[in-house]
């Protein structure tokens, strides 16, 4: 598969890119808060950028647990963050109808882990013209990507990347085998690496999620090594109060050190063959 861009950003080409941002939409000013401090740390550490936040967590643990604003709000203040701060932007969709509400108001669409194989909706998002970022299942070996590849491809889609979160191992547990990246990166297509969503801890804290963000950043160096295409980091400026996903969330103060520290490791990294 060829390198494609979106907006400015270059995916599957010689530099790595980082798609940064808060896991929830918490309201409307938080959103502009994290992408323009995001924003600001992107430009100075020199990194292509794209920005995520999540309009609805339709899969979460608790039926009380925080959401969102929903489709069309959410969208509609990812399409103003993107234009004002010259950034392009992606948010998860669940059904072929969000795949077409979202994709008239951002750059990229993102299929959820446990979606990943729902035909429907891979059509949806293949046909929306947007890129693609699909989010590898818990349940699925690296090898099993190529299935999804396969029908991205037969929709009329080349602009899709596939993302790496972890496997589900036991109870409450996720691992990364390094080895996936590696595999998945010879099938030809471009390949992500989730470093929040990998340290998580599923329904660990009982009625929510658990993880131990403090080895995000040791995965995230490690896939870097690797030589993925890109890394899927999020952030929030409170972590420890944040409405979904925080023992998970990198701390936003820690960021820019984090990036610097990636970015070193790619420069010494020689691409495979």
């Amino acid at each position: 598969m060829n390198p494609f861009s979106v907006q400015s950003v270059e995916i599957g080409g010689d530099k790595p890119f980082y798609i940064l941002g808060p896991c929830s939409l918490e309201s409307e000013e938080f959103a502009w808060e994290m992408a323009r401090a995001i924003k600001g740390i992107a430009t100075r550490v020199g990194i292509p950028l794209i920005f995520k936040v999540s309009y609805d967590k339709a899969n979460r643990t608790s039926v009380s647990s925080f959401r969102g604003p929903g489709v069309r709000e959410g969208c509609r203040i990812l399409e103003a963050i993107g234009k004002e701060l010259q950034v392009p932007v992606v948010t998860d969709v669940h059904t072929a109808q969000e795949a077409e509400i979202a994709a008239e108001h951002v750059d990229m669409l993102q299929i959820p882990a446990f979606l990943c194989r729902q035909t429907d909706l891979l059509e949806a998002c293949a046909r929306s013209g947007r890129a693609v970022n699909i989010k590898k299942g818990q349940f699925l070996a690296p090898w099993d990507t190529v299935h999804i590849a396969e029908k991205m491809c037969a929709f009329g889609c080349e602009r899709f990347m596939i993302c790496e979160r972890g496997t589900t191992f036991g109870y409450n547990n996720l691992v990364v085998d390094m080895r996936g990246l590696y595999w998945m990166k010879k099938e030809g297509f471009p390949v992500v690496f989730d470093a929040t969503h990998s340290v998580q801890r599923p329904g660990g804290l009982g009625g929510t999620t658990g993880g131990d963000r403090e080895l995000a950043p040791v995965l995230a160096s490690a896939a870097m090594a690797v030589g993925v295409d890109g890394i899927f980091m999020e952030v929030h400026k409170d972590p420890d109060h944040a409405l979904s996903d925080g023992p998970n969330q990198v701390k936003l103060s820690q960021l820019e050190n984090i990036l610097q520290r990636l970015e070193s490791i790619r420069r010494v990294v020689q691409p495979w063959e």
